[in-house]
């Protein structure tokens, strides 16, 4: 049976209120989230959720309290209660007001001088780039890449009849999309690097997208005219058809030939890019708090955080209290390019800042603060807005022991399950973490999942492994190494460590893994361990380690790499190994010993000396 209610239950408890017309709005701009309901609008313009409903009913359109409203809903109610908004993002309100906390002044136009261009070098893969700047700064860099191919973005200065110019030089392997699309944002002129034999590639395309996309003048370097199969009016042909017409066939886009190779045609690239900056009139104010944005940074032993930033406006010094996204700390120091240290940082330079309590991530804005509570604030702020976040996507992937190991994939995808690959990443730096994990979600397809369960900067430790036990998960290490109690739990806890230089055998090895290709796996074996205690110079020998092995046999002629804080630092092989002054052919546990390497020379004391051997383990 159905009960009659009374009158009084049907009689709202409550009437429906409305603001006067007049009421007033509050001063300045308001800041709104993009989304929000007539519920969240209404209050923050001094109005009710009934007022934004009633007056969007009368334009004509029918919406719900807590529905969440578009962009034009909210920017036809703040027009008529003459209220000034500004939409942002979810999420970003607070942002803004931490912003405000940190304080900008406007510039005046007296304040503003000329300063360096920055200049981001981009194109495909193996085009060059690298060996560009080498000429330009007449210094190896490729050799010290992982497979000749740039890992992180470098960022350097050169002079050009007495100006400074600035380089940045983004990664062309596409993984590091995300890495290059941060050098575009951060430039002045692309150089589009382009091998007058191979031509445009699609790499190139997305070079020229990005930079379309940053809004800035692009100078194009046709390279390797120097090979017998080079063809530069191909190459012009392609960039036309890409919308970049030469300025010799009528266009407005500088192309200079040039051999990196043989260095020909550098110092007309040089004087280009200056005409370029002179039409751009760049300016900036010096004299003003200092503002830019975080190019990279890593773990350092004995120097803590390190972040590449780009001082984009104002003047940063030593001594200076900085905020980059969720970390702070004064500038204990300022190292430039080269390797020197600097008192400050003016427009357009790129500089290592050290003093920052935690690891910053690429990409994030650095802020020069009022004083260090403020920039204290700002940072806890942010990292507890960055917690909240990062925990709503796991909690919702209800990570547990469902995941698989990499080798078992294609077995569960024969059986018609979904596979999920529980991974933790470690890497070297965030760059790289960053385009890994960008790499990996584009290989996910229908019958494979990836869960990201841990990522983070540093080598990989007996914590990770103890996750990756709980979570059935692969850890890939990008650059780093675990340590031997990482290792050794690892065995116990039957979990799997992989670990890469070059991101292309990390992508190559899960995308087998999905169609059962999984080649032989070559296992690491450590050999010893050695502690270097203290450094000798010897002359015309360069350094020696003195050393005490911990840990089982060091041996010459071993394959070796030195580790600090677990992070592979160098790679090579043993040259000399003493005992006292006598040469020996292997050290035992215990004992001390010097060490003499093939063509390390950066070894610092506590640094740890692993040697190994690589043993073939066939597929079962």
């Amino acid at each position: 049976r159905r009960r009659r209610r009374s009158f009084e239950e049907l009689t709202p408890t409550e009437a429906t209120t409305y603001s006067r017309s007049d009421a007033p709005v509050p001063e300045g701009e308001v800041v709104i989230e993009r989304g929000a309901s007539a519920q969240d609008l209404g209050p923050k313009l001094n109005r009710t959720a009934a007022d934004v409903v009633r007056y969007l009913l009368q334009a004509g359109e029918m919406v719900t309290a807590t529905q969440s409203l578009t962009d034009d809903h909210i920017e036809l109610f703040a027009v008529e209660v003459g209220a000034e908004i500004l939409l942002v993002e979810p999420g970003q309100e607070q942002e803004v007001e931490l912003q405000a906390m940190l304080g900008e002044a406007i510039d005046d136009d007296d304040d503003l001088r000329p300063r360096p261009p920055v200049i981001t070098v981009m194109g495909h893969v193996d085009h060059g780039k690298t060996l560009l700047l080498d000429r330009i700064r007449e210094a190896n860099v490729v050799a010290g890449e992982a497979g000749g191919i740039t890992q992180h973005i470098g960022a350097y200065q050169t002079e050009k009849d007495g100006r400074l110019i600035t380089f940045l030089d983004t990664p062309g392997h596409e993984a590091f999309t995300a890495m290059r699309a941060r050098g575009a944002d951060a430039t002045d002129i692309v150089i589009l690097l382009v091998a007058a034999d191979d031509g445009v590639m699609p790499q190139t395309v997305e070079a020229i997208n990005h930079a379309k996309a940053a809004d800035v003048p692009i100078v194009v370097a046709i390279n390797k005219i120097d090979r017998d199969n080079a063809d530069p009016t191909r190459v012009r042909q392609q960039l036309s058809d890409q919308g970049l017409v030469p300025e010799e066939w009528g266009g407005d886009t500088i192309m200079v030939e040039v051999s990196a190779l043989q260095n020909l045609g550098v110092d007309d690239i040089l004087s280009q890019l200056l005409v370029v900056a002179d039409v751009e009139e760049l300016v900036a104010n010096p004299e003003t708090r200092a503002q830019g944005v975080v190019l990279e940074a890593n773990l350092d032993v004995g120097r803590g955080p390190v972040a590449t930033v780009l001082v984009q406006r104002g003047t940063l010094r030593v001594g200076d209290p900085i905020v980059a996204g969720a970390a702070w700390g004064r500038v204990r120091a300022l190292i430039d390019d080269n390797g020197d240290p600097i008192k400050e940082a003016p427009p357009s330079t790129p500089v290592q800042v050290l003093g920052l309590d935690i690891v910053p991530s690429a990409g994030d804005d650095f802020r020069v603060a009022p004083d260090d509570k403020t920039a204290r604030i700002v940072a806890e702020l942010r990292a507890q807005r960055f917690r909240s976040r990062d925990l709503r996507p796991l909690a919702a992937t209800g990570i547990g022991v469902t995941g698989v190991r990499l080798e078992d994939i294609f077995e569960q995808i024969q059986r018609g399950e979904t596979a999920t690959l529980n991974l933790i990443l470690k890497a070297d730096v965030h760059g790289s973490l960053e385009a890994l994990t960008e790499s990996l979600r584009k290989l996910e397809r229908e019958e494979v999942r990836l869960s990201f369960v841990h990522r983070a900067v540093g080598g990989i430790t007996e914590n990770d492994v103890q996750l990756a036990s709980a979570s059935n998960a692969t850890i890939f290490g990008f650059n780093v190494r675990p340590d031997r109690k990482a290792r050794e739990l690892a065995e116990t806890a039957d979990v799997e460590i992989r670990t890469y230089q070059i991101i292309y055998q990390v992508l190559e090895d899960v995308e087998k893994a999905m169609v059962g290709l999984l080649a032989p796996e070559f296992e690491e074996v450590v050999t010893g361990e050695a502690e270097v205690r203290e450094v000798f110079r010897v002359p015309r020998i360069g350094a020696v380690a003195g050393c005490q092995v911990r840990h089982g046999v060091i041996t010459r002629g071993s394959k070796v790499r030195f580790l600090r804080e677990g992070v592979v630092i160098w790679t090579g092989t043993i040259t000399s190994l003493k005992r006292f002054k006598d040469d020996v052919r292997e050290v035992a546990t215990g004992f001390e010993c010097g060490i003499g390497l093939s063509d390390f020379q950066d070894l610092k004391s506590g640094d740890l000396i692993e040697t190994y051997d690589e043993r073939e383990i066939p597929r079962t």
